[in-house]
């Protein structure tokens, strides 16, 4: 099954975006089930309407590639994360545009790290609900909880929707460069957005945990935080930097699909189509 469902699907060669599954939740620390995301994601996909309303287009014209699911194992976060890494690269020296489905936020630390290879001035913007920030957590520097941490350290980070974080990411916060906006903020400020896109510029990763909405229209999620976003919101930003930057490359990660609920799944579906559709406007 492809993302879109195209037959024939668009070649590796002649595709702009290349989706890549990483099914894989060995971290995930509340309700596991992420690793069932990726081809929830795809089979979501296949029921869209390929003309997009908005933008006015069919964006599976400009090419969209769908990889074999990336093989995991229980060797732990580093491992997945390295294989991450070197799939994201082979597919950058291609000049594509890899688009990543987890599986759990851990994964997106070997996206960036091969990126920023390719482009050495990338930054990343985080929407979440959670800062992630921590050192480490249950004893691994690449769970799911330390993901933000691991790219603040290779690259300038913004982080959007946050809250909820630790003690020890609240004593962080002030003492890094991370750029950090709470749902509040967006939520509250007319302007939220243009402020937002003043810390970005150039080459850009997006990396979205799917708890970054609210919970009544993203329930399916391992750990769900009161208070989220709206769809409205995500794609006003999401807009705004595609307008402005280059985005090089994202991921959505973290939908754990509720079985006989779709609503969910078809969501992250369009988000990922719609964002595409904004990258080649």
């Amino acid at each position: 099954m492809k993302f879109s469902g195209i037959y024939p699907e668009c070649s590796m060669r002649d595709a702009l975006f290349v989706v890549v599954p990483v099914p894989y939740d060995l971290t995930s620390t509340y309700q596991p089930g992420s690793r069932r995301g990726p081809l929830a994601i795809i089979e979501a996909s296949t029921n869209m309407e390929l003309y997009d309303e908005e933008l006015k287009k069919e964006t599976y014209t400009a090419g969209i590639h769908t990889t074999p699911a990336l093989a995991t194992d229980a060797r732990g976060p580093k491992h997945v994360v390295g294989a991450v890494r070197r799939k994201i690269s082979k597919i950058a020296a291609l000049d594509k545009i890899p688009v990543m489905l987890g599986g759990e936020h851990s994964i997106s630390f070997g996206a960036v790290d091969a990126l920023k290879e390719k482009y050495p001035e990338l930054m990343v913007l985080q929407l979440d609900a959670h800062a992630d920030l921590r050192e480490s957590y249950q004893g691994s520097p690449y769970s799911h909880a330390s993901v933000a941490r691991r790219i603040s350290e290779i690259c300038p980070l913004v982080q959007v929707g946050i809250r909820s974080m630790s003690k020890e990411e609240a004593d962080f916060l002030p003492k890094s460069t991370v750029k950090s906006y709470s749902a509040d903020f967006v939520l509250e400020n007319k302007d939220w957005c243009e402020t937002i896109c003043r810390d970005l510029r150039g080459d850009i990763f997006i990396t979205i945990d799917l708890d970054v909405f609210d919970p009544s229209i993203m329930p399916a999620t391992g750990t769900p935080e009161p208070g989220g976003l709206a769809w409205s919101h995500v794609l006003r930003l999401l807009k705004t930097v595609a307008r402005s930057c280059r985005i090089r490359g994202f991921d959505v990660v973290e939908l754990a699909p509720i079985p006989g609920i779709v609503a969910p799944d078809f969501m992250a579906a369009k988000l990922i189509y719609r964002l595409m559709g904004y990258i080649t406007e």
